[in-house]
């Protein structure tokens, strides 16, 4: 079940007082076509106890609906060249700073809302304020994720959107393996982390942000994109 930890990342954390460990699992590449509830019962049904967390990454469930598109079949539109231009990557991530993942935005959010983001944003920017692109534009513009060198192929040349009905989703897998563990969808990078959905309450959800918030299980080539938090 176990695997590495993110390079530089401890697999224990304390937080209040609590020490809590973050397990890997790691599998297989998931594949377009693949069954979601297949997989996790494949790797997790296994390895969750009474009291666990599981964590699911937002990138497999949304793969497994479908949402992840190769770069060659997306066409950006002028606009997308436009837009793209003015954001700022980083090395964590391209976020929406290639034409591709620009254009994905639009089709997903609507033109309106991401040039109001965009332009909230350059106002914004000017007062030394970042972020607000995000904040307008909203979680699924924020879901959005690029090809990058660490991307585990053949995702490294493709665009994933962010899955649809999370909070659904964690549901169907609480129920499908018993119960036992509670079930979060994440979206968790080294920038940070959030909860798209999950069976918690909010001050759960708000500690497991915090308890994963270093991203101990990476996002490349770790291949772990389910994970465990359990009281050490």
């Amino acid at each position: 079940m176990s695997a590495e930890a993110n390079a530089g990342k401890a697999l224990t954390v304390e937080l209040e007082g609590t020490a809590y460990s973050r397990i890997p699992i790691r599998t297989r590449v998931v594949m377009p076509g693949d069954d979601l509830d297949a997989f996790v019962r494949e790797y997790a049904g296994g390895a969750v106890q009474p009291g666990d967390i599981l964590f699911v990454t937002e990138k497999i469930v949304a793969i497994t609906q479908g949402r992840s598109f190769p770069i060659d079949s997306i066409q950006p539109r002028k606009l997308a060249f436009f837009l793209s231009k003015y954001v700022t990557r980083t090395p964590y991530g391209i976020g929406l700073g290639m034409p591709e993942t620009m254009e994905m935005a639009l089709r997903e959010c609507g033109t309106p809302r991401i040039l109001v983001a965009a332009a909230v944003s350059a106002v914004t920017k000017a007062f030394g304020r970042k972020g607000d692109f995000y904040r307008v534009a909203g979680d699924k513009a924020r879901a959005i994720d690029g090809p990058t060198s660490g991307t585990i192929p053949p995702y490294n040349k493709a665009v994933v959107l962010g899955p649809e009905r999370p909070r659904e989703v964690a549901q169907r897998v609480k129920s499908l393996l018993g119960g036992v563990p509670e079930v979060a969808v994440v979206d968790i990078n080294d920038l940070g982390g959030n909860i798209l959905g999950s069976t918690l309450d909010k001050a759960g959800e708000k500690r497991l942000v915090a308890i994963l918030k270093d991203n101990p299980l990476g996002q490349g080539h770790e291949s772990t994109p389910l994970g465990i938090v359990r009281d050490a």
